[in-house]
């Protein structure tokens, strides 16, 4: 399989929890394997991640696992024949107080406040946005609308305002259960539904803080979902890991033209302040029932990667779908070829650049000499995983490794961009360190005889942050 810099994450469902399949994914390039809490139980889901573990030692490699929240649902209630058709201009109404299912006439809300969170005039869209109905009026508990738009609607479809604006909290009940539970199994990431500013994400990070076992930490991607969540972009993506370009959600609050702009803008401002981005929603979605995707589809992969996403996400395409495996391949094939055509500025990176931290100069000074002297790999010695993430918000053909003692730091890291995390017992001893790490490159043929690699690492050595040494070597 070609080296990939760009990262798959894979989401986990009825397709794929045969845990021999689940491995051949794994062989054919996932990366990371997303567990979507909104569906199955808390025992589902540690069963699940176990299988995952499991599988990622029988292929040899190690993957990460992103558990994520629900969110709040923003739902209507259920019908009585499970189902049914809109026609556009009939009147429709959704009562919160309603008990008995809903009909052709109207139906139940999961989410009970919305009767007090819209008015006369607001467009609602149901079903990502395939049905939209006008608010003609609000009457108690009672919301009267028109359909404009007509359709199929069943059971606990998703609601949405046009323009953002309902109140909904980021964190339910549910989500701080599931929090405990993704802790249980040292979940490397956790993603949060429908944040709208900081404070969300710190909540968060807090309820993972308390509920993780031995001081575990995982990462925290804000999904961007909300209209609300825009203006407050900067925040949000400061007080987490990474983010997610939710675009399913997204753009029926915003508008489906808005969304590619917005995508190139995040991922820059991700790479910008050293965190994660990963592209998700539709990526392959003829895949679900095709064994190849559009022409479409694979431009939209490619340009994502070449915006420079760390990650590209599939979802139901794994999940649900009945080609889940020739999906990972068809991904991993153009990740690749995107890659051999993007366009490197490296010295332009570092222009009016000031790096005040030693550890992150000797990363950039790394990254620089590497590209210059025409290196094989670029090794990075890591306890805390940050001199490798620094390393990859710079888009650089040079491979980069990074050699951690921890196999948390390895599994969090298999979400950075043109990163191969490996675990390695690195001796305390720096001299016999470098030798062990020389040797298990030209073990796995990264390296060989004649071939010159760069090397950072820290004294002494198994310091957080304590990176302050580059070293180039020549393969004996």
């Amino acid at each position: 399989m070609p080296r990939r810099a760009t990262k798959i994450v894979a989401t986990l469902g009825p397709a794929s929890s045969d845990p021999a399949l689940l491995e051949q994914m794994i062989r054919s390039g996932v990366n990371v394997v997303r567990l979507n809490f909104s569906h199955g139980k808390a025992q589902d889901h540690i069963d699940r991640a176990n299988m995952v573990r499991a599988a990622a030692k029988r292929a040899g490699r190690e993957v990460g696992i992103m558990a994520d929240l629900q969110g709040p649902k923003i739902r209507v209630g259920k019908f009585a024949e499970g189902k049914v058709m809109l026609e556009p201009g009939a009147q429709f109404v959704m009562d919160a107080s309603r008990t008995e299912l809903g009909d052709v006439h109207g139906v139940g809300l999961d989410y009970k406040a919305l009767p007090r969170e819209v008015k006369s005039g607001d467009v609602l869209l149901l079903n990502d946005g395939l049905i939209v109905i006008t608010v003609d009026k609000v009457e108690g508990e009672a919301i009267h609308t028109t359909v404009k738009l007509g359709g199929e609607l069943s059971n606990n479809k998703g609601i949405n305002k046009q323009g953002g604006g309902l109140s909904a909290p980021a964190l339910t009940a549910k989500d701080m259960d599931d929090i405990r539970t993704a802790m249980s199994f040292k979940a490397d990431y956790v993603a949060v539904s429908f944040p709208k500013n900081a404070t969300d994400m710190e909540m968060a990070r807090q309820l993972c803080n308390v509920a993780a076992e031995d001081g575990h930490r995982p990462g925290l991607i804000a999904k961007i979902e909300r209209a609300e969540a825009i203006p407050k972009l900067l925040e949000i993506l400061l007080a987490s890991d990474g983010i997610m370009v939710a675009r399913g959600d997204l753009a029926v609050e915003v508008g489906n033209a808005v969304v590619p702009a917005l995508q190139k803008r995040m991922i820059k401002l991700a790479r910008e302040h050293d965190r994660v981005v990963i592209t998700a929603t539709q990526m392959m979605e003829s895949m679900i029932t095709n064994p190849v995707p559009t022409r479409a589809e694979v431009s939209d992969v490619a340009n994502a990667v070449l915006d420079g996403t760390d990650a590209v996400m599939l979802s139901a395409e794994t999940a649900a779908g009945k080609f889940p495996l020739e999906t990972v391949i068809e991904m991993a094939k153009i990740c690749h070829a995107a890659e051999g055509g993007e366009a490197f500025k490296l010295e332009a990176d570092f222009t009016g650049k000031t790096f005040t931290r030693i550890d992150q100069t000797i990363a950039m000074g790394a990254l620089f000499t590497a590209h210059h002297l025409g290196a094989k790999a670029i090794v990075a010695m890591t306890d805390s995983g940050a001199t490798a993430l620094w390393m990859s918000r710079h888009l650089i053909q040079v491979p980069i490794y990074a050699l951690t003692s921890k196999v948390t730091t390895q599994r969090k890291m298999t979400l950075y961009r043109n990163v191969r995390p490996l675990l390695i017992d690195t001796s305390a001893d720096r001299d016999t360190a470098l030798k062990e790490a020389e040797s298990d490159l030209k073990a796995r043929g990264v390296v060989q005889s004649g071939d010159i690699y760069a090397i950072t690492c820290g004294e002494p050595m198994g310091s957080p942050g304590g990176t302050n040494m580059l070293k180039i070597c020549r393969v004996s």
